[in-house]
This record gives C-alpha cells, structure tokens and sequence, in this order.
C-alpha cells in the first residue's frame, strides 16, 4: 500500500515537472521541498535523490524573485539561514515574478523548516549563483553551508551533503582558488569517514583525487587514494571520475596497461549526455595505447560529437603509425597549445622513442639486410653522429624483443630474420584470453546492477500497474540523462 501511494505522488510530481504546463517554476519548488520533507520524516532517502534530479531540471528556470520567494516560504523569516541567504541574492529584478508566484508567496504561512530543507536551500542557492557567474557570493555561500553541515549527523542529508561537496568544490575551482580548500576537504573526508556516509567519501574523495592532480601532485594522490576505504560505489557519476583520475595517475606512474583499463572503463561507463567526460577519457586513452605500441582503431576518433576534438590525436596517431620523426615533430608542434591545455605534452614527449621503434620495425620488416646508415636516414635522426645512434637504437630495440634480427658490426648492416607464424606463439591465446575476461566482467557488473520491484515477491503486477511503472521509469531515464550533463 505504502508503495503505490509512494508511486503515485512520484509519478505526479514528475508529469508536472515535465509537462511545463500552467504550474510555476515556484510551485514546482514547493513540491521539491514536499517531497524533501516526506523522506526525511519517513528516512526515505531515494525520496530526496530524486528532489535533487527534479532540481536539476530547474536550474535554468531560477531567476532571483522566485529563489527569494521559496526561501521565504520554505524557511522562517526572522531565522539565521533565511538572512544569509537572502544576502547573497541579488537586489534586482524584483519585479519579474509571476502574479501567481507573488500571490503564493504572499499568502504561504511560513514553516518551521527541518536541517533537510534548510541544507536543500542552500545547495539551490549555491547552484543558482554559479549559474549566474557570482562566483565570489558562491565562494562564501558554499563555504557557509559546510559550515552549518559539520553540525549535522543524519543520514537523510547525505544525499545533499555531497551535491554541495561538489558545489564547494566547484567554486573554488572556478576562481582558481583550489589549494586554499585542500585541509577542509580533507577534514570533511575524514567526518565522512567517522559517520559511515559513505556517498560523501566517494565524492570528497575524487573532489581531493581533482585537487592534487590540479596541482600536478600525483605521489600524493596516490598515497590518499590507496590509503583511502574502498566500498561498492553508489554513484556511477562518482566511480565514473574516480577511474578517471585512478588511469592519469597510472599513466604518469608508467603503469600503461593498468592506465588504459581504468581509462577506457570510465569512458565507457560515462552517459552519453557527458560528452566533454568522455572526450577527455579518450584522448588520455588514445596516448595511453600508443605508448604501449598499440594503434587505436579509426573509429574512436569518428566517434559522434568527438571528431573535432580528437582530431590533434588523431594527426599524432597517424603519425606513429607510420614511423615517420620528421612528421611527429611536425604534428608535436601544431598542436603544441592544445596537448599543454589537455595536460598531455609530457606524454607527447615520451611517445618520441614509440615513434623510433615503430619505424625501425617497419624498416626490419622491409628489408632483409639495410645499412645503418640508411637506417639513421629513414629515421631521420638528426644528431651529430646519426650512425652510431642508429646503432644503439638498433642494439637495444633487439635486446628488448622489439625486433628479430642482428647486427653486423664489421660491415655495419642489420640483418633481418625471417618472420615466423604468429599464430604457433601463445599471442592468439593470451588476447582471446584478455576478450574473454573482459566479457565476464561486464556480465557479473551487470548481474550486479540488476533492480527488482519492491513488491515482486507478494503480489503479481498488474497489466495497467506495468504500464504506469514503465512510464515512470521512462520519464526518469530521461531525468538522469537531462542531470548527467550538468554532472559531468
């Protein structure tokens, strides 16, 4: 019974929120902060999930008289939170309200608001002024509202308590201000901790993971990430960022296959609603596979959106592909601003030595017996004695199993073997090995992820209760896909 009812005031709330019919963005907020007051008193915190998502969906709508109205209506007048907060608004535009907004807002008795709400006004507050570039009120709103969540021990709130971690975050990021908010994020990680909310140690965890790494301090983020508790993750969006920064700092730690798995995970499990997430993965991804002589297939670089923004990787792949220095360098320096705005010019630099061994193999494969000379001319090395580089190039691309063949010293010739069958070395095997695996572990993910209806094991779902549910869960999809591009 609780359930259907449950049911049907979620489901009326979304069909008004998506309609954009005759109600109010006002009224609209005043069912948000009904539902908000429903979980909280019944300590359902799905309820208050899926307030911040309908909020979401708002955000554009939020002008000052409606955010100040709401403010009035949800929290006491005379209170400390309500003159905060209203301080931070600004003083214009007071008269662009609706007539049924200003008559609600004048006629709604005020409320005893419980923490739930009043943390909720500050995180609409906080959202509103970054949206509206105030960066520096958004600086000291946020920094009010962890002030006042430090108070706070319920579980109901912690939901909302990682949307302003992230708000937080975000504000001091925007006025380049990071460093100053490093020990308070790592206080607020270790209450975290202490309280067992674990949603707010998965964001203040990436939120401190994005802070180092800003700084280009990875032996730190390391060190906090490998001594941080890991638990199953509860938010996509969260574990999403967090193999993302796990795959930079494998990638500067040298661990390339560990680096590219982490990677291309994130950029897989990303909505598709992130397109600026997903492009980020994929051009730390594409350095990744190259530096660990791989050549990333076309179609990553077509992808739909991306095209434009992969296209400096794409000229570089091509360029290691074929071996040729001379275009490498070429590439390396057209594209310099863009790979230093990416953070990946120290990368570009390594991939120096890919693009040498990937033409000496293709030279090897070529040629049965090459001089060194015409070696050090189609590699197009430029030092002062080509030759003897060549030389130890040649020497060590041997040793390290990069080439099969041997050098003549006497006549200073490198002298090719003959290629063998590939498919009687266990190379076939170990990749469908590592296909196979990957299959798995996407079913068991999968497995895991499975949802049932509450109600599934006592009665049987009627044929018009499947069509509301499919509906509803229709009309949320679209709600998260809508919220994600905000996320990310």
């Amino acid at each position: 019974m609780t359930a259907d009812v449950e049911m049907k005031e979620v489901q009326a709330l979304s069909n008004s929120v998506s309609s954009g019919a005759v109600p109010s963005t006002l009224q609209h907020l005043k069912e948000i902060a009904s539902l908000i007051e429903t979980g909280a008193q019944a300590k359902e915190v799905r309820r208050i999930v899926r307030a911040v998502r309908l909020t979401m969906m708002l955000r554009r709508k939020l002008k000052v008289p409606v955010v100040s109205a709401f403010l009035g209506h949800v929290l006491t007048p005379g209170s400390e939170a309500f003159a905060k907060l209203s301080s931070y608004l600004p003083k214009d535009d007071e008269h662009d309200m609706d007539v049924d907004t200003a008559a609600s807002a004048v006629h709604a008795p005020a409320k005893h608001s419980i923490p739930e709400l009043e943390i909720y006004c500050y995180l609409l507050v906080l959202i509103f002024l970054i949206d509206q570039k105030r960066y520096d009120e958004a600086k000291a709103c946020s920094s009010a509202s962890i002030s006042r969540l430090r108070n706070m021990n319920r579980r109901t709130v912690d939901v909302l308590a990682a949307r302003l971690y992230f708000y937080y975050s975000f504000a001091y990021e925007l006025t380049n201000s990071l460093a100053e908010i490093r020990g308070t994020l790592l206080s607020l990680h270790r209450m975290a901790t202490l309280r067992h909310d674990e949603l707010g140690q998965e964001t203040l965890l990436n939120l401190l993971l994005r802070n180092y790494l800003h700084y280009n301090l990875y032996d730190q983020a390391e060190k906090l990430r490998s001594k941080a508790p890991r638990f199953e993750a509860h938010s996509n969006q969260q574990f999403c960022r967090y193999l993302f920064y796990l795959g930079k700092i494998r990638t500067i730690q040298l661990e390339y296959t560990d680096a590219k798995e982490s990677l291309l995970q994130a950029a897989r499990k990303a909505p598709v609603a992130a397109r600026g997430f997903r492009i980020q993965c994929n051009k730390w991804a594409v350095i990744v596979r190259l530096l660990l002589g791989e050549i990333p297939e076309r179609t990553v670089f077509m992808q739909k959106g991306m095209k434009k923004a992969l296209t400096p990787y794409f000229e570089l792949t091509n360029a290691v592909r074929i071996g040729d220095l001379e275009l490498f360098r070429t590439v390396a320096d057209k594209f310099s601003g863009t790979f230093s705005s990416d953070r990946t010019q120290n990368l570009i630099v390594r991939l120096r030595h890919n693009v040498i061994r990937t033409g000496l193999r293709n030279i090897s494969i070529s040629y049965s017996r090459i001089s060194l000379a015409d070696v050090a001319r189609k590699l197009r090395l430029d030092s002062e004695n080509p030759v003897a580089d060549a030389e130890s190039i040649v020497s060590k691309a041997i040793r390290d199993g990069a080439i099969d063949a041997t050098i003549d010293h006497a006549n200073g010739w490198m002298v090719s073997k003959e290629t063998g069958d590939v498919y009687s070395t266990n190379e076939p095997q170990i990749a469908f090995n590592s296909r196979v695996a990957f299959c798995l572990n996407m079913h068991n993910e999968a497995v895991r992820a499975l949802r049932f209806p509450p109600n599934s094991s006592r009665e049987k779902e009627s044929e018009e209760k499947r069509r509301e549910r499919q509906q509803q869960e229709q009309e949320l999809a679209k709600h998260i896909a809508e919220e994600d591009d905000d996320d990310f």
